[in-house]
């Protein structure tokens, strides 16, 4: 049985795009689940769009993800990343577009950028773009006569202009093309790189590469591409082209929209389990309603059959609510951990982080989230007394008004001001009053946060606030109420 192995070929060009980061997920899936390898390769190739910094965004994405290569050359004898621009110093391949030009598969072109400017051909009533193989048609003598001379060049492979060409892809099927539509793709640019698509080729038929994920958009590609193959006769790896995703107004999703990437979305209080399990369901799906999966999980379930054709719609709503998911099922400790930055940036430095941290855990979706969540602490807002009427407690501003004078000596009084003795306390204290619990306990809690909504209840806000804090806020309140009533 043959070895599966898959790569994630990225250009180091900038962010760690969502769609690269799903086809990087699913090409580490297949061979995982098949028991067989995954290996990285940086195609560098591009000098022009090179962006050195990009490729440390690469490694930290793989690392983050937990994305783990398993084979490469590495200087200090390890697993490293296979590098284009390393192989291209040794002449790979010049090598192999040499021996497509022996062979008559390919050939010198030495045409002049200005020469090339409008070069046209009419395909189905439809003009574009496409080489007319003018320097396919010169000499053995005159192109070795124009190497002498150290005339610029590229290397041209010749594509047929009659007949079709079919390729199999697994999730769309046969897709035929007619042959004059490929147009005679450069395999070695003038500075002597090669091209992405000859690269691309030699390279996965070099380290073995079984299964090709990515994008849609490289349908078109598929045929030059398998041309190349059929040339130097060898095995054309399975094609698993993955959907388009969009925007939630069915538009590509672009840079613009502030979340394209995995960078853009760490950066927006997201963590990077939640966001691999997210970029699993975008045009995949398992089979049942369960949605929440560990990278481990998704490798014994993954079946890249059950890929879709139609767009990947980007859901932030659904991308918010498996990260809630997260951290709500989180260690405390880490949870603590990664709120911490945002605690310390919204509220003053005297209070006990930690138990607010756990306070909000179960709250929040994304990490801004907490910032709405414990404003409050800091200072209460201004808010409308009509707050203090609430149906399910039985409060009214009138009831509120007398529950927070009744409470103050009680609270003064207090030498323990945790959240335990402060339950049983206010419990007994509206026993002996002839309250309801929640009657005591509402008032008091919007008294302290100003607020409709909190992330604990009266006694969680008054221990963590401290007896002195808590009483201002209450006799604050009580003026307020007395105004009002």
């Amino acid at each position: 049985m043959t070895l599966v192995k898959t790569r994630f070929a990225p250009s180091p060009t900038g962010r760690m795009h969502v769609g690269n980061l799903r086809t990087a997920l699913y090409s580490y899936l297949i061979a995982k689940h098949e028991g067989g390898k995954f290996m990285l390769r940086i195609e560098d190739t591009d000098q022009e769009r090179f962006v050195p910094e990009a490729l440390d965004i690469i490694y930290q994405t793989m690392k983050d993800t937990g994305l783990v290569h398993d084979e490469g050359p590495d200087k200090d004898g390890g697993v490293g990343p296979y590098v284009q621009s390393e192989r291209c110093q040794s002449g790979l391949y010049l090598k192999y577009a040499k021996q497509l030009v022996e062979q008559g598969d390919a050939y010198y072109c030495f045409c002049t950028k200005e020469r090339l400017e409008g070069l046209k051909r009419t395909v189905a009533g439809k003009e574009i773009s496409a080489y007319d193989k003018h320097c396919l048609h010169l000499s053995k003598e005159e192109v070795q006569a124009k190497l002498d001379a150290g005339e610029p060049y590229v290397i041209r492979f010749n594509m047929p202009l009659e007949g079709t060409t079919t390729f199999h892809d697994e999730i769309y099927g046969d897709i035929t093309v007619n042959n004059e539509e490929l147009d005679d793709l450069i395999l070695i640019k003038s500075d002597g790189y090669p091209t992405y698509n000859f690269a691309n080729v030699i390279d996965d038929h070099l380290m073995g590469i079984t299964h090709v994920v990515r994008g849609n958009e490289y349908l078109s590609s598929t045929p030059k591409y398998n041309r190349i193959y059929e040339a130097f006769g060898w095995d054309i790896p399975v094609y698993i082209h993955c959907p388009l995703i969009t925007n939630e107004e069915g538009q590509k999703l672009s840079k613009r929209s502030g979340h394209s990437s995995f960078e853009d979305l760490l950066d927006q209080g997201f963590v990077k389990e939640a966001i691999v399990n997210f970029v699993a369901f975008l045009g995949w799906s398992p089979a049942g309603d369960r949605e929440i999966y560990s990278l481990e999980e998704l490798v014994d379930v993954f079946d890249y059959h059950h890929i879709n054709k139609s767009p990947a719609v980007f859901d932030m709503t659904k991308l918010k609510w498996m990260n809630g998911e997260y951290l709500k099922a989180m260690d405390a400790g880490l949870f603590y951990e990664m709120a911490e930055p945002y605690l310390k940036k919204y509220l003053k430095a005297d209070l006990d982080l930690a138990k607010i941290a756990e306070m909000v855990k179960t709250r929040i979706q994304i990490l801004p989230d907490i910032e709405e969540q414990v404003d409050f602490f800091n200072e209460v807002p201004d808010y409308d007394v009509e707050m203090y009427v609430h149906k399910k407690s039985k409060s009214t501003k009138e009831t509120s008004l007398a529950v927070l004078t009744e409470v103050v000596p009680l609270l003064t009084g207090m030498q323990e001001f945790d959240g335990d003795t402060l339950f049983e306390t206010l419990k007994a204290f509206a026993a002996d009053h002839e309250y309801k619990v929640n009657t005591v306990m509402w008032p008091i809690r919007t008294a302290v946060s100003g607020k409709a909504a909190t992330p604990a209840g009266a006694t969680g806000l008054l221990e963590v606030l401290g007896k002195e804090e808590s009483l201002a806020r209450i006799h604050a309140a009580i003026e307020k109420l007395s105004n009002a009533v």
